[in-house]
Order: structure tokens, then sequence, then C-alpha cells
């Protein structure tokens, strides 16, 4: 069976991805977008934000990275957040609240999930990704996942979303290139 077929029959967020929406992922990326099968969250000017990827790349390589964000500026602003120490904190939490911990490991297996309707990879059997269930390794992987799953399903996905705001503003829409572009506001704290 095609791999492609399948995830995308069984899709949990977002829709299948178009060739323009591959083209516009490997543009933002700077190469293809291994495995891309659908799109589970687009930024307000219709480009592609979050990818969804195969459990399975074509080549029979196990790819555990369900929600791939591939928005130049939500990349950006992940990275900023992580070069200030956000995942050390993060993590930390995790250890002394034990509600945070709960609603964490219930993101991990939510994430699971989501994979499953893709398809199996034994090789990458109860690993999910950005360190979930224990720890905080990859804000880019969480804020991907909070995206796509929507609020209230990976509380240090949704953190990490509100701390990088509006990361699509100003000017998303026209045709430079975000990646090579720099934001001329601070973000806000809220993606509402």
């Amino acid at each position: 069976m095609n791999h492609d077929t399948r995830a995308t029959a069984a899709l949990p967020h977002g829709a299948p991805a178009t060739a323009a929406d591959k083209a516009e992922a490997a543009r933002q990326l700077g190469r293809e977008a291994r495995g891309m099968v659908g799109v589970a969250w687009r930024c307000p000017c219709g480009r592609p934000g979050v990818v969804v990827s195969a459990p399975r790349l074509a080549d029979g390589t196990p790819f555990p990275t369900t929600y791939y964000l591939t928005c130049p500026r939500a990349v950006a602003a992940c990275s900023r957040l992580e070069a200030q120490g956000a995942m050390a904190d993060m993590t930390a939490r995790l250890a002394t609240d034990e509600a945070l911990a709960g609603h964490y490991a219930a993101a991990h297996a939510a994430y699971l999930a989501d994979r499953a309707a893709l398809g199996s990879s034994d090789e990458i059997a109860g690993i999910s990704a950005g360190g979930m269930p224990t720890r905080v390794k990859c804000l880019h992987a969480l804020v991907g996942h909070a995206l796509a799953a929507g609020p209230g399903v990976n509380p240090l996905g949704d953190e990490a979303v509100a701390l990088i705001g509006r990361f699509w503003e100003p000017d998303c829409g026209d045709s430079t290139p975000t990646r090579h572009r720099r934001r001329r506001n601070a973000p806000e704290r809220s993606i509402a």
C-alpha cells in the first residue's frame, strides 16, 4: 500500500496536501518536506504552517515527527524561546507540577494516537516528539502539535504558542520569502 494514500485517508487534523502546499512547504524549508501528506494548520495568509508527515517515509525510514512546523516565522520564534532557556524552565516545572505533568503525558498519548491513525512504525512505537512525556527538548515540535491539535491538547505547546504571539504579523501575506526577513515588532503574548 502506498504510504501517502493510507496516511491521507486517515488524516487526524487538517486536510490532504496539494501540490501547491508541498511546493510552498519546500520553499519555506529550503528542501522537500519529507513524508508530507497533509496540512494541519495554515497561517492566516493561507500558507502551510504545520504539515502532517507519514510515520514511515517512502524509502521505509521511520519518521516520528507527525506535526512538522514549517512557517519560517514560527520556527524563528521557537528558536528564540529555546535560546532564552524556555525548555529548561518547562522541564523543571514538569518535575514539580503533577497536574502539568499529567496533562503533558496526555498530550503525548494524543500525539501517538494521531500518528497511529496515519500508519505504524515499530521502530518509533511509544516515541512522540519534543521530549514528551517527561521533558521538553524541542519547542518547534510542541508548537507544531499545539497548532495542529488546537488549544487544550498540549499545555506546553499552548504556552509556547502564547509566548511567540502573532508571529505571522506584519506583512505575512506578501511574496517575500519569510525565512529571510526580520520581525519589526516584538511578539505579542497571545495568539488569539
